[in-house]
């Protein structure tokens, strides 16, 4: 039993630290990134779909107006379809 428990700590100490790790970044980075709509493929949105969907991953096809994607500030609008604001 206590190489069990054993097991369970060194395992939640590591995912601890990986998740602490992995959000370090996306804070610092989020500064430096944008939303910008329309440009996802079906499913592969990062968030926010609108109506029927969740979150991430959601959009139920290309380009979907409402859903969007992190990508590095000052691009989206150079890309064909890219908006800073949802679409219909």
């Amino acid at each position: 039993m206590k190489k069990l428990n054993k097991s369970i700590a060194v395992t939640s100490a590591i995912t601890a630290a990986l998740l602490l790790a992995s959000t370090g970044p996306a804070v610092a980075q989020s500064a430096s990134m944008e939303k910008c709509f329309g440009i996802a493929k079906a499913g592969k949105n990062d968030c926010a779909a609108g109506p029927g969907t969740s979150c991430a991953g959601t959009s139920t096809k290309d380009a979907q107006g409402n859903a969007w994607m992190y990508i590095p500030a000052g691009t989206c609008e150079k890309i064909v379809g890219g908006s800073l604001t949802a679409k219909k």
